[in-house]
């Protein structure tokens, strides 16, 4: 077992351990309890799981293909920085992924489906401001129907493989603005997709998408010890016009 902010990880002897260890520390590590430059021991994880040191390996090797540990000479492995650029091109990607997907459904609008996703929003409602987790949960979940709903369920399991450095900034982020507005934009989707608008749907999915960008700096500046900035001047996001003159 692990100890996470009091309470209890429990592995499953049932399921894979290693996919275990692999979401439990990716999961600390986009929620900020394991912060950049946190040293981690696969001795000790391993201790603490009762498991041998394999499946942890095997953990570790995955997290850092996704950027989010790195082994260091004579440091051992530590908790690595949320690369600037990294972020960036995995919303790029997603905008892309996700904007067809939206096109997809808005050509065949289904009413159980809109049903579906507006007794999500409710659920997202529910939430008060403070949990910050469980909206993220959510916020995925909306996305991950969306896509299951195209046709596309593996196109969103690539998403999620390219997503954990700017899922980290999502969390981060949740502290500038309400939850509420992210709620707003996930409705008029929602409203877009019921009415076959494949137009505004886009528009409407590429804003919520884009909302990130606006408060990136913002956030790179009150959490100066989680970024990894390029050097000089920072890269500017490169985007396809949104549809109606919005751009970014």
């Amino acid at each position: 077992m692990l100890e996470a902010n009091g309470s209890r990880f429990a592995l499953d002897a049932a399921q894979p351990i290693t996919p275990q260890i692999t979401r439990y520390l990716q999961d600390r590590i986009i929620h900020g309890d394991l912060k950049p430059g946190n040293r981690i021991s696969e001795a000790e994880i391993a201790r603490a799981c009762d498991v041998s040191r394999q499946p942890v390996r095997e953990a570790f090797i995955r997290l850092a293909v996704q950027g989010l540990l790195a082994v260091l000479p004579q440091r051992g492995t530590i908790v690595s920085k949320i690369a600037y650029s990294a972020v960036l091109d995995a919303r790029f990607l997603r905008e892309a992924i996700e904007a067809d997907i939206v096109a997809i459904l808005t050509h065949a609008p289904n009413a159980a489906l809109v049903t579906e996703l507006r007794k999500q929003l409710d659920a997202q409602r529910a939430l008060s401001p403070s949990e910050k987790t469980a909206f993220m949960r959510c916020d995925d979940r909306f996305h991950r129907t969306l896509a299951e709903a195209a046709g596309k369920a593996g196109a969103w399991k690539l998403i999620e493989g390219l997503k954990s450095q700017m899922d980290r900034v999502r969390f981060l982020s949740l502290g500038h603005f309400p939850m509420g507005k992210l709620i707003d934009q996930h409705s008029a989707v929602v409203d877009r997709i019921e009415a076959g608008d494949h137009e505004q749907a886009d528009t409407a999915i590429r804003l919520h998408l884009r909302e990130v960008l606006h408060d990136l700096p913002q956030i790179c500046d009150a959490n100066p010890d989680f970024f990894d900035m390029p050097e000089g001047a920072l890269p500017a996001p490169v985007n396809v016009p949104i549809q109606g003159g919005v751009d970014t």
